[in-house]
């Protein structure tokens, strides 16, 4: 008997636990083939999109029940019910309740189509499936947890909207929960506590990415290649998960999505391959309002006030002894959205401040990617972008074709230079790329096009992009440079900067390119992985020798806290040091303690930023400046004293500093900090007695996808985190170990691919 039909059944009591209750295909209304090839990769078949999405669910809840089940009760407000109100749960439950209403739901779930409704109704029943097939034995992570419950079709469109916000409004959290108008307490809070939180308007941690893009002109096979490398966290809802979807006919599409995403958002098909990174352009403003003198609870807007609307959320939340209480908070509003109260933007009797998302109300997204995951040219890709579904990032693809293309097409507010100079105001104690506009003036209002599928949204067409023959790529600047050959300028400043110093990381993928590109004009799928895996660090490349020249002129010892420091030791090391983050390289430590209080030195480069090479400056370091020289040295002492302080030797291999833990081995990690000037990045903070683990954010899934001369798909690439985080998951550090050793695999994505893995599994399932 074949392998792969013996292990139906196998398949059945193995991944179950206990058989698979048993259903009859000519009645089910959910039919579907889950096939499980090396490193726990499903590939899962239906002949319809109810089926797609149950066999999803049920494959991706294989790896990820508890992340998915967590990110559930999160979206749907029920953190303190289950958790309690304390470290930001109540405020969390706040916002998502505040925000994601049973209305905007509904209008939401109205505009998808029926190919989605479909789906999502297979995706419930999936989940719910594998709920039950598995109630006994779930993860140690959320076995016996209240949470964990079966979803339904709304509880998906949560997920979908919140994923959405997330860059927006999701920044605002607790500031929306915390606003209370003068006079006023927080319900949740007694009179002693109403004070503003400090709100940190940044990426969460783990957010960047690396793309690059080769066309015809530069390939050895005249064909495209993509290099995709998104750098999210290695934990959490924002953990990527492989999967391959096939609708005979229809679709066929492999890659990643999110554990709580439920359609391929990176990837690729055998005609094209596309990857994201998060982009510069802003999602939102925030409008200032100018109050009424006699009534805090109307603002000006022209001519007259229009009032600040409460409304009750309620939330439930655990007591001290487990009995759950209900609590009632209103939440702010205004025609342009929620009010926001921090110590930044406090509400007083003469202003208050509300923001406008973009993307809070777009129903765009499942439409791009259904016609994503089966665009078969670059063509097509950037139609499926257009329709103004992609809602924080720039898409970088090629095709088989050969065709190389970058674009910043994402949900970014309608507001041009002229409206940023004529309304913007001024506001302390924020950053400055935060932007707040007059909302007293009516012509502050975002502006309105018909070509936007998105009320307030740039267009499609107002967006940058590029096509070329040679190359494009982006690590998480602006568009500005995706190829210094031809620079993208007279977009929005709200998009992102032009003509500005571009990062350590942007610099390192370029300047890497272009050096192989010199030496040999043709670039394979190799090449890219090289670029990634050699593990240069090229921030040391162009500055350590300017460090090692200032050592060699330091005899004295360095004073730190009234402390003498002789700082030899740290230059020895960064003397020997090979300048790689390899696993094996001595001296990363060093460097990495070294340049995170050296970059912010004032004037610490020799050679200043300049529009007419930004691919190579700034550059060295200005050792000849006494005051900078100094703050080096003492950025060497601070170095030297923190790894010493954390019992880390400074000749350490990078490998024994760096490393996942995986059930009590430690795995090596090569690569670092991207601001340290690495391209391929990890990001982990130093633990003391331990080094820099666990990793927290960086490479992720890495796809290097392109074609032979005959226009054959050969897709290649990692999962560098493995595909589950449960300890007891098979594939919890499969992929890490290979990862660490430098190696990939070549994805099975064939059909042929598919049924020749030595470890195939095959699941039917039907309700």
């Amino acid at each position: 008997m074949p392998r792969s039909i013996a292990m139906t059944l196998c398949a059945a009591l193995f991944i179950s636990g206990n058989a698979v209750p048993d259903s009859d295909p000519a009645t089910s209304t959910f039919k579907t083939q889950i096939r499980w090839t090396s490193y726990g990769i499903p590939h899962v078949k239906a002949d319809d999109w109810a089926g797609l999405g149950y066999g999803y669910a049920y494959a991706t809840a294989t790896d990820g029940i508890c992340v998915i089940a967590n990110d559930v009760m999160v979206v749907s407000g029920h953190l303190s019910k289950f958790n309690g109100p304390d470290n930001g749960n109540i405020e969390s439950d706040i916002f998502h309740r505040g925000m994601l209403t049973n209305e905007r739901l509904s209008a939401f779930a109205a505009t998808q189509p029926v190919s989605d409704q479909q789906f999502s109704q297979g995706y419930a029943a999936g989940f719910n499936r594998y709920l039950r097939d598995h109630a006994d034995n779930l993860p140690a992570s959320c076995a016996d947890k209240g949470w964990v419950r079966p979803i339904t079709q709304l509880d998906l469109n949560r997920l979908t909207m919140g994923i959405g916000i997330r860059y927006g409004l999701g920044w605002f959290q607790k500031d929306i929960a915390h606003a209370t108008p003068p006079g006023e307490q927080l319900t949740h809070q007694t009179p002693d506590d109403r004070v503003y939180s400090a709100s940190h308007y940044d990426f969460e941690v783990g957010i960047g990415s690396n793309a690059v893009a080769l066309g015809k002109d530069v390939t050895e096979t005249g064909r495209g290649v993509l290099l995709g490398n998104p750098h999210y966290p290695w934990r959490g809802s924002s953990r990527f998960h492989m999967i391959h979807t096939t609708i005979p006919g229809q679709l066929d599409v492999m890659g990643v999505s999110l554990l709580t995403t439920n359609r391929v958002a990176i990837g690729f098909n055998k005609d094209i391959a596309w990857t994201h990174t998060v982009s510069t352009a802003l999602r939102f403003t925030l409008y200032e309002l100018q109050l009424n003198p006699e009534n805090p609870m109307e603002y000006r807007y022209g001519d007259e006030y229009r009032p600040i609307i409460p409304a009750d959320v309620t939330v439930e939340v655990a007591g001290a002894e487990g009995e759950i209480q209900e609590q009632t908070q209103p939440i702010y509003l205004t025609h342009y959205g929620a009010v926001v109260a921090s110590k930044a933007l406090p509400w007083t009797s003469e202003v208050a401040y509300a923001i406008r998302d973009a993307n809070v109300n777009n129903t765009r997204n499942i439409y791009t990617y259904d016609a994503l995951n089966v665009a078969q040219s670059i063509d097509d890709v950037e139609a499926a972008i257009s329709m103004q579904g992609v809602p924080w990032t720039n898409t970088i693809a090629a095709d088989r074709y050969g065709t190389a293309f970058y674009a910043d097409i994402s949900v970014t507010p309608n507001v041009d230079a002229e409206l940023l100079d004529s309304c913007r105001v001024k506001v302390k104690h924020l950053p400055a790329r935060i932007v707040v506009l007059n909302g007293a003036d009516p012509d502050c209002e975002w502006k309105s096009d018909s070509r936007s599928a998105v009320p307030g949204a740039l267009p499609a067409e107002d967006m940058p992009r590029l096509r070329r023959g040679d190359y494009v790529t982006n690590s998480n600047d602006s568009y500005w440079l995706s190829n210094p050959e031809e620079p993208l300028e007279g977009y929005s400043p709200i998009i992102g900067p032009e003509r500005s110093a571009r990062t350590l990381r942007t610099r390192a993928g370029l300047n890497f390119l272009r050096e192989r590109l010199a030496e040999k004009q043709k670039l394979g799928a190799g090449d890219l992985q090289e670029i990634i895996y050699s593990q240069r660090n090229y921030a040391a490349e162009i500055l350590l020798d300017d460090v090692l020249k200032l050592c060699d002129q330091t005899s004295e010892p360095v004073i730190l806290d009234d402390t003498s420091v002789d700082i030899s030791a740290a230059c020895k090391s960064l003397a020997g040091w090979d300048r790689l983050q390899a696993n094996e390289s001595r001296g990363a430590q060093v460097w990495t303690e070294f340049w995170r209080t050296a970059r912010a030195i004032p004037g610490v480069y020799a050679v200043p930023f300049d529009v007419k090479d930004p691919v190579n400056t700034p550059n060295g370091i200005a050792i000849g400046n006494e005051v900078v020289a100094d703050a080096l040295r003492t950025s060497l002492a601070v170095a030297q004293t923190t790894l010493r302080s954390a019992g880390i030797p400074l000749d350490a291999s990078w490998g024994e500093v760096q490393f996942a833990e995986r059930n009590g081995d430690r795995i090596p990690i090569p690569g670092g900090q991207g601001w340290a000037g690495m391209f391929g990045m990890i990001m982990a903070n130093l633990q003391k007695d331990k080094g820099y683990t666990p990793i927290q954010h960086g490479n992720s899934f890495i796809q290097i996808i392109s074609w032979d001369k005959d226009g054959n798909l050969d897709p290649r690439g990692i999962l560098t985190y493995s595909q589950s985080q449960e300890p007891e998951s098979a594939h919890y550090a499969d992929l890490t170990r290979l990862y660490s050793a430098g190696e990939w695999i070549r994805f099975p994505f064939s059909e042929e691919d598919i049924l020749a893995d030595p470890e195939l599994v095959v699941l039917e399932l039907s309700e």
